[in-house]
């Protein structure tokens, strides 16, 4: 980290928002490391099935894809990406209003602290992974792409942790990367699981981004005027992950559409439970919570057309019903995990039995099948 922060000064970034490289922004955050908040750190540092998790996978499997079937649109999307849009734009400017915290509700303080770290862990997880492939891959391609994502997430990142400090908090991200549990999955799982959080990350940015130009009003804090180009960046981040499976295409045929469809219904499943543990964040943007996770399952099923060939029924009214009994399943586990004794034992296994029972049912809902077009390129359109 002292080569690190030694680059940083040579190179003259003093905020991740200036780093041209995930290494760069990685090392500003340490050297702010001594502000950060113990209890945040040890909030990201959770593994459960609802917080973020840090990913490791097959490297040398990655290294060996070939591009040459997506040539094209590989190379325009690298471009793009080179070209950096927003580079200096995830920082601290005349726009950033003053926030209250101290006067701040506090179910609301709470639930938004609550937002902001599971935000910064998830996207410096992506940062982690993606800076990895690139410190092991020879293959150019691949290690420009990863190179190019890392730089991002690592930006977004330090702007979130930027947020956390205002309130006198903010997640020690050196630790996280030496300290925190890391999850082993296969590349593919990887491609599903990271095309679908960059895409719905979209979904989700750019609905309550809309949502608050429309009501300003609701706009209780700074950051979400940052969404748009926030979103541009998850956005195309997607596109490299539908590129990479489109170079395969048995990664989207056969056997494997079950794969996508578990994955799915899993991604969808545990953004409708998390965002129904914020009610007072949700109240405060003026969000109902059903109404934003249909949008943004909207969104994010008409965008995964590019590349999967199937799209879950939200429209089934199985689907809602499903989602309820897994989030009154979820509500149940936590309050019998917050208890002591046999009989709380008992309730937390019934609960954990019927979330089960309900992301099954979720699961057993027909998928509805298109055709895959030949080109997978998107440009953002909401």
């Amino acid at each position: 980290m002292n080569m690190q922060a030694s680059q940083v000064r040579a190179s003259g970034a003093t905020h991740t928002a200036d780093a041209t490289t995930a290494e760069e922004g990685i090392a500003i955050q340490q050297e702010q490391a001594k502000f950060d908040s113990t209890a945040a750190t040890e909030a990201a540092m959770q593994n459960t099935l609802l917080t973020p998790r840090f990913y490791t996978t097959d490297f040398d499997e990655l290294d060996a894809i070939d591009v040459t079937p997506v040539r094209a649109d590989w190379d325009a999307l690298i471009a793009e990406m080179e070209a950096d849009p927003n580079k200096g734009h995830f920082k601290k400017n005349e726009d950033w209003d003053h926030v209250d915290w101290d006067g701040m509700d506090p179910a609301l303080r709470k639930e938004f602290i609550d937002f902001l770290i599971s935000s910064c862990t998830a996207e410096f997880s992506g940062c982690v992974l993606y800076k990895e492939m690139k410190r092991r891959g020879a293959n150019r391609d691949i290690t420009r792409l990863f190179q190019l994502m890392a730089r991002d997430e690592a930006r977004h990142a330090g702007f979130i942790n930027d947020a956390l400090r205002e309130a006198g908090v903010a997640v020690n991200l050196g630790f996280l990367t030496q300290k925190k549990k890391y999850t082993y999955f296969r590349p593919k799982f990887i491609y599903y699981a990271t095309y679908l959080s960059e895409k719905i990350g979209y979904a989700r940015y750019i609905t309550i981004f809309r949502h608050l130009e429309a009501h300003p009003e609701h706009r209780f804090h700074p950051i979400f005027k940052w969404f748009h180009e926030w979103c541009n960046d998850e956005f195309r981040h997607g596109e490299a992950f539908a590129l990479l499976m489109k170079t395969d295409p048995k990664l989207t045929s056969g056997r494997n559409v079950w794969w996508i469809k578990f994955f799915l219904t899993a991604v969808y499943a545990t953004m409708h439970v998390r965002d129904h543990q914020r009610p007072a964040f949700h109240a405060a943007l003026g969000v109902d919570p059903d109404w934003y996770g249909h949008e943004v399952f909207t969104k994010t099923s008409e965008l995964t057309k590019q590349i999967f060939p199937i799209t879950l029924d939200i429209e089934n009214p199985r689907w809602a019903a499903g989602l309820r009994r897994l989030q009154k399943a979820n509500a149940d586990l936590a309050a019998a995990k917050a208890e002591t004794g046999l009989g709380a034992r008992l309730r937390s296994l019934g609960a954990q039995a019927r979330a089960a029972s309900a992301f099954v049912g979720l699961y057993t809902i027909p998928a509805r099948k298109h055709a895959v077009p030949a080109s997978t390129r998107l440009e953002p359109a909401y």
